[in-house]
């Protein structure tokens, strides 16, 4: 079904009925065109993860420091959050295949750029730029298969692409690793382009030409405070660890222009006469809901990843290869987990396939409540399987439950502002369990700490130990402090796979949120 709004402008107070989408006509040459964006999609997704193991080689090229390489990274990420909103617009303005295309030229042309850098200024803007371009792959991409194949087939043709989509931030790292180990950090921009000239050629070829209306205005009010609000949010974010959060006047002034920039866009799309992310999105359900799973999926998504191998090689003290072979399994369930969904959506409901999703990353993250240091790598394996198996029953479902009942009209916007969503979610999700290991270990550490004390009859059980359990001698002290240390560590692990476990309880609870289709049929 789909949403059609009547009235002088778009707003929260528009006349609104649902209509049954038009059906999708027969496109020649569907397999080619989705192995296109296959490619379109891959090549982001890789471009977010793969130089982060070259950036210790960057820095030593460039003769900067930690934060200012770590630019290499924010420079992509803040610019492809900024630019995913207005996609919608530029999509139905300039026309989408025309804007992907676009978007592809720009995308390997800045990532040859950024591998001929002399300067860390130069690879700074350079990834400012690829990231702007980068911004639409994604989007536009997901929106010409939505429009390609009717909505019986949408749920396979959707887990082939989430394949591409996944797998690109798995394999990232250890790609950009290989290559810069082996060869040279400039080589890890040099990835993407045969890719991207392949899509562009595919693209060029078989995607019919869509249409452009010149007549639309950009909403530039609109786009200039919702890219403060999300810069400002972002730049909080990286910075934020480092800078010790709200007792840093750069991170109190970027969350007063954050909250500012979300609260003035707020206002402008439901006010103006034509915003350039039509307030006819928020009043669909589905979508609304589904943007909102989303969202806290980004959030578990990449943070479990970031708590997971640093567990396994500082706590539970694996070898930095063996950690890499234990969360493999990860991405390998999670693939066969979108398969399953491909197979499966035609006959199972696709909140069932979500709530079974969610009830698998729940449960991998209660067990991992209850992880010790000698958590058996069999066990490990297991689990990740589980937790990766349960990503991959989520994320495409709840693809294809956005699109569901929204009018076919919005459908490039709407893929804009789930993306967008979704990275936020991400960004938050990193640095919201960093704060929290941080903070947790200091807390324990002083909780646990306070026990250790000569009256502490347990410090003078083993006699045999002498003065190494005292901590009334230097080498007992620091003894003492590291065996503190450990546990204040473990603990604080163990309080941010709750968090997680709490996240995800609370998607999940979002399930019952979403409606069937009017026409009855399946979701």
């Amino acid at each position: 079904m789909g949403v059609v709004v009547f009235g002088s402008r778009p707003s929260l107070n528009a006349k609104v009925i649902t209509v049954a989408p038009p059906p999708t006509e027969p496109v020649p040459r569907r397999t080619l065109i989705t192995i296109c964006l296959i490619f379109s999609t891959t090549i982001q997704a890789l471009d977010s993860t793969i130089a982060n193991l070259a950036l210790p080689y960057m820095q030593g090229s460039f003769g900067a420091t930690i934060d200012q390489v770590a630019w290499v990274l924010t420079s992509y990420i803040i610019a492809t959050a900024i630019m995913t909103a207005p996609m919608g617009w530029l999509a139905n303005r300039f026309g989408r295949k025309q804007l992907l295309i676009v978007c592809l030229v720009g995308f390997a042309i800045f990532s040859l750029l950024c591998a001929a850098a002399q300067s860390l200024e130069q690879i700074v803007s350079f990834r400012l730029i690829q990231g702007m371009f980068g911004a639409g792959l994604v989007p536009l991409a997901q929106s010409v298969l939505l429009d390609i194949y009717p909505a019986e087939q949408r749920g396979p043709a959707m887990a082939v692409w989430g394949m591409g989509l996944m797998i690109g931030p798995i394999i990232g790292p250890p790609l950009g690793g290989v290559l810069t180990d082996l060869y040279h950090w400039r080589l890890v921009f040099v990835v993407s382009p045969p890719f991207a000239v392949l899509a562009i050629v595919g693209l060029l070829v078989l995607l019919p030409r869509s249409f452009a209306q010149a007549s639309l205005r950009f909403d530039w009010l609109g786009f200039t405070v919702l890219a403060i609000g999300v810069a400002s949010f972002q730049l909080m974010l990286d910075r934020g660890q480092t800078e010790d959060w709200f007792d840093s006047r750069q991170i109190q002034i970027a969350a007063v222009l954050a909250g500012l920039g979300f609260f003035l866009f707020t206002v402008h799309i439901v006010t103006a006469p034509q915003p350039f992310i039509n307030p006819a999105l928020f009043l669909d359900r589905n979508f609304v809901t589904a943007t909102f799973m989303l969202f806290c999926f980004g959030v578990v998504l990449i943070s479990s990843n970031a708590l997971a191998a640093p567990w396994l090689q500082t706590v539970s003290n694996y070898p930095v290869g063996q950690a890499g072979w234990l969360l493999a399994p990860r991405g390998l369930a999670s693939m066969f987990g979108m398969m399953l969904v491909g197979k499966l959506s035609a006959r199972v409901d696709q909140r069932a396939m979500v709530a079974m999703g969610l009830l698998c990353t729940a449960w991998s993250f209660w067990d991992m409540t209850s992880w010790t240091p000698n958590v058996s790598p069999d066990w490990v394996t297991w689990v990740m399987s589980v937790q990766g198996f349960g990503l991959g029953m989520t994320f495409i479902p709840l693809q294809v439950i956005a699109f569901t009942t929204l009018a076919p009209m919005l459908r490039t916007q709407g893929s804009a502002v789930i993306n967008l969503f979704r990275n936020i979610g991400s960004a938050l999700g990193v640095s919201m369990v960093a704060a929290a290991l941080v903070s947790h270990g200091q807390t324990l550490h002083e909780e646990i700490g306070a026990h250790i004390n000569p009256f502490n009859r347990a410090l003078h059980l083993y006699p045999s130990l002498g003065n190494l359990m005292t901590p009334d001698t230097a080498r007992g002290a620091l003894f003492l402090n590291r065996m503190v240390n450990g546990e204040a560590t473990i603990i604080a692990y163990l309080n941010d796979f709750k968090l997680l476990l709490l996240v995800t309880l609370v998607t999940l609870c979002l399930v019952p949120l979403i409606r069937q289709p009017m026409s009855g049929a399946r979701l």
